[in-house]
This record gives structure tokens, sequence and C-alpha cells, in this order.
């Protein structure tokens, strides 16, 4: 269980808010806000998005770091306004597509409108990029007990269509097509992408080039939960392999 709960409550502590109060700052119930603060309950992840860019606190502290009250105290918030003071120079906003919006998200992807108005995770990555965050909302990349699940959120960057030819095989990359969002590892296969999950028994999909509408390449993860720690030399090897039959399967088309 993330430690959301406890640090919402020391939040509201330090800029003494009731709960009545900090929940009508966020659209909740009290008792829901009670709810989360004695772990009884997990918040949607957009109501976890909503309150990290509130106060500016980065939502991987907000989840898995007990946060201290020298931290909450540098975070000035007027609530009458809404204003936030804090300098967030060091931060970059990365729209974020959820779960309840995706299906909007396949409809106007291409509307600057729309991603503005997306919810954004706020957080201190380096990267000069176009950069997209996506909610995880299944299984499909997961495998015995690893790999990416539910509410984990991963965060690619965007890759331009001219490059699509010269994609290394074998890594994960979100995919927009027309109708469904896809979130899987890419080999290359003569102008055609084969998209491989890695949860046992899905089928591996076979797309020409010209059907996505973007491509974003993982770049980074941040888990709902601690994952455990894996062999990760096997992984690599068997990854290896991989790629090797791919490229071989790619040979034997053309």
């Amino acid at each position: 269980m993330s430690l959301f709960g406890k640090n919402i409550k020391k939040i509201r502590s330090v800029k003494s808010l009731s709960q009545q109060a900090f929940a009508e700052i966020f659209d909740l119930k009290r008792g829901t806000l009670g709810a989360y603060e004695e772990g009884r309950s997990e918040p949607k992840i957009e109501t976890i998005i909503k309150i990290a860019n509130y106060f500016s606190i980065p939502i991987g502290d907000m989840l898995t770091k007990e946060l201290t009250v020298n931290q909450l105290l540098k975070f000035k918030v007027d609530f009458e306004s809404n204003v936030l003071e804090e300098n967030n120079d060091l931060f970059i906003k990365i729209p974020c597509i959820t779960p309840q919006l995706q299906t909007d998200y396949l409809r106007h992807h291409d509307n600057p409108n729309f991603i503005d108005d997306l919810p954004y995770l706020n957080l201190p990555v380096t990267n000069d990029n176009e950069l997209r965050a996506y909610v995880v909302d299944n299984l499909e990349m997961s495998s015995d007990n690893d790999g990416l699940y539910p509410k984990d959120i991963i965060i690619g960057e965007r890759i331009a269509r001219k490059r699509f030819p010269d994609l290394q095989s074998s890594c994960i990359y979100l995919l927009i097509l027309k109708d469904r969002i896809f979130l899987r590892r890419v080999f290359q296969a003569s102008k055609k992408f084969i998209l491989k999950a890695d949860h046992r028994g899905i089928d591996e999909l076979e797309i020409d080039h010209t059907e996505v509408k973007e491509l974003w390449e993982l770049k980074y993860v941040f888990y709902h939960r601690v994952p455990e720690k894996r062999n990760t030399d096997i992984k690599e090897k068997l990854s290896f392999l991989e790629t090797e039959f791919q490229k071989l399967r790619s040979s034997l088309d053309n």
C-alpha cells in the first residue's frame, strides 16, 4: 500500500486544514478523504495527480516517501486563489493518458488544445524531447510477478515517423493506432512492426508502419508498488535471443 494517505494527512496538518476543507478543494467527500488517510481505500490516479500537482510535490514522493514537515513547508499555496507560489523551473509538465481518457485521446491526439487540457505529471525529469505519460490498465506487459501492472505509470519519448525503420527491436513502446492504444515490445519486420506482449497467452500482432498515428519509446517507469529484484542477466540474454529470432524471421520474409 502506498504512503499517500499518511502524506495527505501530514499536508493537512502543516497547512492547518480540516478534512472537510481539504476535501472541498479537490471535490472529494470528507468520508472518502478519511478512508484515504486511514488506508482503507486507494484514490484514483486522477486524484493523486491533481493533489500532487496542486502542492507541486512529485507524484513518486506522494506515493512512496513519507514527506517531512520541512519539505512541505517549502510549498506556499494560496488556497483562495489556487495560485502556486513555488518556483517549478526544475520540473516539467508531462501530459498523461489515463484509462478514462483513452477513447478521447484516440479521437483528439492531434489537437493541441486537447493535449493542454489533459491531466499532467510534474516531474524533475531531464529530457528536452516531447514526452507522454500513460497509466497502465492491464496485465499484458506483466510476467511472473514482474513487469508492468495496472496503475504503474510509464513515460515515453516521441519517435518521429522517419525514425520508424531504425527502431531498436525488443524495446517497449506506446503505440497510438486509429482505434486502440497498445503498450508492447516492438520488433521490425520489413516495414511492419511485430507487437509482442510479455504476458503469456497473448498473441503477437503485425501492423504496418502506416497504421501508427503516434509512437512513444518508454524512457521512465513509476511503479505503483516496489518491484522485486530479478535476475537481469537472464532477461538480457532472452531479449538478445528474441531479437536474433526476429532478425531471422525478417530476412526470411524478404
